[in-house]
């Protein structure tokens, strides 16, 4: 028993150096492509393609153990997508409204806080790799819309671009899934290269359709990201 005892301090002294070599905070930043798309939830609208996109932020680490962490920053992200819908609107010039079909490509800007778990594995050589779950709070900064109107059963077309901050919701939230490798130039700085999809929860979309009022505009973001980034 008296042997026991030091041999335990011992064990309890190398594990806390050991855990006390992890930096407590890791930050960095990243770039990231992306791929987006809105899908619809409204009778009569449908999605009409993905839109390619960037993201770029800062990343912060929060140790947690050796291998585990709280992953969190913020980053700015181009989204968007593109939605075909039955629409009416008077054309300039017109005295009457006219009914037709209405494609809009929306481009939205957000501010994005993540907040995830990081789990990542022991390094093989130089490279380890990490996966990560959780959500994400998206502030919408700003809301455009090119938009294609064909009308007079498709023979006449009318274009323009529109604000479209009162037809999104400020607040996006998202669960986040990802993983990736870290490849490390030293013991803390590393490369990163991973790939991340956001499923979005709430409809992104406000308002009703102008030509059956009773419909509501529903739809929900998602987008698949690239990213390169550096942490120190």
């Amino acid at each position: 028993m008296k042997k026991t005892i030091p041999i335990m301090i011992i064990l309890l002294f190398w594990g806390m150096q050991s855990f006390s070599q992890v930096k407590p905070f890791r930050f960095g930043f990243k770039v990231a492509p992306n791929i987006s798309w809105i899908s619809p939830d409204s009778k009569g609208y449908s999605a009409d393609g993905a839109q390619l996109g960037f993201s770029w932020g800062f990343l912060a680490d929060i140790t947690l153990t050796e291998n585990y962490f709280v992953k969190t920053g913020f980053e700015v992200d181009y989204l968007g997508g593109k939605l075909n819908y039955p629409h009416t609107m008077l054309i300039p010039g017109d005295t009457l409204s006219s009914v037709g079909n209405m494609n809009r490509k929306y481009n939205l800007r957000y501010l994005t806080i993540p907040l995830t778990i990081k789990m990542r594995t022991n390094q093989f050589g130089k490279v380890a790799y990490y996966g990560e779950i959780g959500f994400g709070t998206s502030f919408n900064l700003r809301a455009k819309g090119a938009d294609s109107f064909d009308y007079n059963g498709g023979q006449s077309n009318y274009s323009s671009e529109e604000d479209l901050n009162d037809e999104v919701t400020f607040v996006k939230s998202s669960i986040i899934v990802g993983g990736g490798m870290e490849y490390f130039i030293d013991n803390s700085t590393s490369i990163i290269l991973g790939i991340s999809f956001s499923n979005g929860l709430n409809n992104i979309l406000k308002g009703d359709n102008s030509v059956d009022p009773e419909i509501k505009q529903k739809g929900h973001l998602y987008y698949f990201q690239l990213t390169v980034g550096v942490m120190f």
